[in-house]
């Protein structure tokens, strides 16, 4: 394995048996059984532990990662992209390559795979025969492939993410390593034209491109925080290495050409370069040294060579560096994606290179979406384009004849004694459906969504307004320089504008539910004796005294009549259209069509996640081809209507005229009372109906909230967590070598301390102290501020706590007082103390 030529390592991964979370999203979320894909469950966790499980350089690893990585692909049109198992992986560069990352995140997933898979193709280039040209070739190929790989993750992977890429997988990582990529395979085809005799300016041309693309990656790496300072210094020894041999490689193109002025200038150039190769010589290995010094001496020796001929034969002036011809490149390296990486479905399939592709027959999941997407756009159309205006209509038509106090004075004429039998028809529609019974059990019903669509919405509230305390009690903490994370509120705005906006909802519809409650309130007491026995209906009817009706009022009563019916006859077929649209929406199943949608979709562009966004045009031509006609029927009926209300407006102008005189007001107020109080009825049972749909659908959004509101806490706890565990690291600024110090300096046979030597050592920790052997000046003794208990004299060759330590050449104190005997050049003296620097 060539050392002087860098590899991407491995990035290494637990188990994890992903079946288990594909069974348990598929039992949640899909309407088909998981022991559908047995087979499919067993093979995906035999993929991943194979893909994983590579570690070694060999060409059988690649299509083992490379399989595993194309049905994760495949599986991302079938499978959100949290799917619910934590991938968890170890970074492969940078400083934090034993602190492990994990997301629940199918992209994540792919970017570690991928990064593998170029990781193995480096490795393969660099354990090839480096000594002979097709070994060259290969090299050359596996760092262009490894390259194209990196570009992309790079452009079509960690954009997907959803996430910030991870730190060694960031923008400026993943730039540097894949131009250090590109440059190691340049390098290799400079090497492979050194060793098949190339001409000189050819293999100058070679180098400067391998020159030009180690500054590119050097210049990546250092704003990366993943790429260790040796590999960034190994780049510029490179850089400048090789813009010294492109200047040498040129300079003896110059002197087959009798150029010898230019020799020198280009040779002192390469001598620059070599030179500022060179000062990174403590940081790069022995390979890349020695390559560096053998340069460094052949050039050396053809400067000496060139100026001495120059000087002494040729005389050619020496141009200065600034009017040398830049030279020119010779690129031979491009980033090229595998084509089982660039389309990796075209290599799925039951005679295909990586076998069929798992979960085929699993309906998309962005089939489910969009499904759901067509259901509630076809159901907010059918509601607020068809059944609310034709409604709406419906009630203009009871507020205009509310207004003419119709029916009810054509009926107290019609029928002077007695129930009026549109009347009997409404009451024995009342009693055949327990209309009151219903209506109580409707508002309770609503009432109930109400309450759950509310808990829902408070328990994610309450899960995100947490979540912000908890935040802001960290930040407190550990301070807004330190706590670098965005507020809760900057993290997931829409989360927190959602609450406005439900809390908004809510209160409207409680708003519609009091108006609601409040009118079927003052219409219970009509609508009880409209649903009691018809005795009772009838002895609250007042009669009419007059039985005889004038022609001329017979005449007028027959025409508006007339008017009535065709006014109840368009109520009738507007009732029976509003059914048959809504009972046509209920029937309108999109799945199969979308479907086929689909299947064509995969057809046209295999290599394209579906996403919902790709069934807009097929949502707008269905829901045109169904709702159009009767959209623009509206105008029709509602022109029609309007005819007809004119026509009643005339007709009971008539009729007014022709009655003046006549009795029976009373019994026509109580009439139009009951026709009202039926009307009423009809209004408070669609509004109710309505107001069941609303909290119906208000339930999947604060379901929906709730569900993101947790998952965003939970997310945002464990990442709370291992910054709060990153913060409460003690700093190196605080670790003591004062015990370290102690340690070195203390002797086996000194055990006992007195207090006041105890008292007399607690100094600050100082670095790096280092005890000297050397021969000190006696110390001379101190006057002690308090007397000490009498110690018997010092051992002769041992040090006593008395003695006192020196530091810096200060005296140190005498145990007795007295002075010590001068110690022996070359050895210790206990009694001199420690003398540190």
């Amino acid at each position: 394995m060539a050392s002087n030529i860098l590899f991407l390592p491995f990035r290494k991964s637990h188990s994890l048996v992903l079946s288990d979370a594909i069974r348990q999203y598929i039992s949640g979320k899909y309407d088909q059984h998981p022991d559908m894909f047995k087979q499919d469950l067993e093979v995906i966790d035999s993929l991943r532990r194979e893909a994983i499980n590579v570690r070694e350089p060999h060409v059988s690893g690649l299509k083992k990662i490379a399989a595993y990585a194309a049905q994760l692909v495949w599986m991302g049109g079938k499978f959100p992209i949290d799917i619910g198992a934590d991938f968890t992986w170890f970074p492969a560069l940078g400083y934090n390559t034993k602190r492990p990352i994990s997301q629940d995140n199918l992209k994540f997933e792919l970017c570690n795979i991928l990064f593998n898979l170029a990781a193995l193709y480096s490795q393969l280039a660099v354990s090839v025969n480096f000594s002979s040209p097709d070994g060259l070739k290969s090299a050359a190929n596996y760092f262009c492939l490894a390259a194209g790989i990196i570009s992309h993750i790079k452009d079509k992977v960690v954009p997907e993410l959803r996430t910030a890429p991870v730190e060694d997988m960031d923008i400026v990582t993943l730039e540097s390593l894949q131009e250090l990529l590109l440059a190691q395979g340049q390098e290799c085809f400079w090497q492979k034209a050194v060793m098949d005799g190339y001409k000189d300016s050819s293999i100058a041309k070679l180098a400067a491109r391998v020159s030009d693309l180690y500054s590119t990656a050097g210049d990546w790496a250092v704003q990366s925080e993943a790429i260790s300072s040796e590999w960034i210094h190994h780049m510029a020894a490179k850089h400048h290495h090789f813009a010294a041999a492109a200047q040498y490689r040129q300079a003896c193109d110059c002197l087959e050409k009798r150029k010898y002025g230019e020799e020198v200038a280009r040779l002192r150039d390469s001598m620059i370069c070599v030179n500022d190769a060179l000062k990174e010589s403590r940081y790069v290995n022995k390979t890349v040294l020695s390559d560096l010094n053998g340069l460094k001496n052949k050039v050396s020796e053809d400067l000496k060579r060139a100026e001495k001929d120059n000087d002494l034969i040729y005389l050619n002036p020496v141009p200065p560096k600034s009017e040398l011809k830049t030279l020119e490149r010779a690129g031979m390296v491009v980033a090229r994606v595998p084509p089982d990486v660039a389309s990796p479905l075209d290599h799925l399939g039951d005679n295909a290179l990586f076998g069929a592709p798992l979960f085929a027959k699993l309906v998309p999941f962005a089939v489910h979406l969009a499904a759901s997407i067509y259901e509630e756009r076809r159901d907010r159309l059918v509601n607020t384009q068809l059944t609310a205006p034709l409604s709406a209509l419906t009630s203009s038509i009871h507020s205009t004849l509310s207004a003419l106090s119709l029916p009810g004075s054509l009926q107290a004429l019609e029928k002077p004694l007695g129930i009026p039998s549109a009347l009997l028809a409404h009451a024995e529609e009342l009693r055949q459906s327990d209309a009151l019974a219903r209506l109580d059990r409707s508002f309770a019903d609503t009432a109930k969504l109400k309450a759950t669509d509310t808990a829902t919405f408070a328990s994610g509230r309450d899960a995100l307004l947490a979540e912000e305390a908890e935040d802001a009690a960290l930040r407190a903490r550990f301070g807004t320089l330190r706590w670098t994370r965005p507020p809760s509120r900057e993290a997931a705005p829409k989360l927190h504008n959602q609450i406005a906006e439900i809390e908004s909802y809510l209160a409207s519809a409680a708003a519609s539910d009091d108006l609601v409650r409040d009118t079927y309130r003052n219409l219970a007491p009509l609508l009880r004796i409209l649903a009691g026995p018809e005795r009772a209906l009838a002895d609250f009817v007042p009669a009419s005294r007059r039985a005889v009706i004038p022609p001329k009022l017979e005449a007028e009563a027959s025409a508006l009549r007339t008017c009535l019916n065709d006014i109840a006859r368009l109520e009738s077929r507007r009732r029976r259209r509003i059914e048959a649209i809504r009972e046509a929406a209920r029937g309108d199943d999109v799945r199969r069509a979308l479907l086929a949608e689909a299947a064509r979709l995969e057809r046209e562009r295999p290599d394209v996640t579906i996403v919902t966004a790709h069934f807009e045009a097929f949502f707008d031509a269905r829901l045109g081809s169904r709702y159009d006609s009767e959209i623009a029927a509206l105008a029709a009926d509602a022109e029609e209507q309007a005819a007809l209300l004119r026509a009643v407006e005339r007709a009971n102008a008539d009729f007014v005229r022709a009655r003046r005189g006549e009795g029976g007001g009373e019994r026509e107020k109580v009439l139009q009372q009951l026709e009202g109080a039926w009307v009423g009825y009809k209004d408070v049972v669609a509004k109710l109906e309505m107001g069941r749909t609303f909290y119906n659908d208000l339930s999947r959004i604060v379901g929906r909230f709730r569900e993101e509101a947790r998952e965003f806490g939970y997310r945002r706890r464990a990442e709370a967590a291992g910054l709060e565990s990153d913060l409460s690291l003690p700093p190196l600024s605080s670790l003591s070598l004062q015990n370290q110090a102690q340690q070195q300096q203390q002797q086996p046979a000194q055990q006992a301390h007195s207090s006041h030597s105890s008292r007399s050592q607690r100094e600050e920790p100082m670095p790096a102290p280092i005890a000297t052997r050397n021969p000190a000046p006696p110390p001379q003794p101190q006057q002690q501020q308090q007397q000490p208990p009498l110690q018997p004299g010092p051992v002769a060759g041992m040090w006593n706590p008395e003695m006192g330590i020196r530091f810096g050449g200060s005296p140190a104190q005498g145990g007795d007082g007295k002075k010590q005997q001068q110690p022996q050049a070359g050895v210790w003296d206990p009694s001199a103390g420690l003398r540190f620097g």
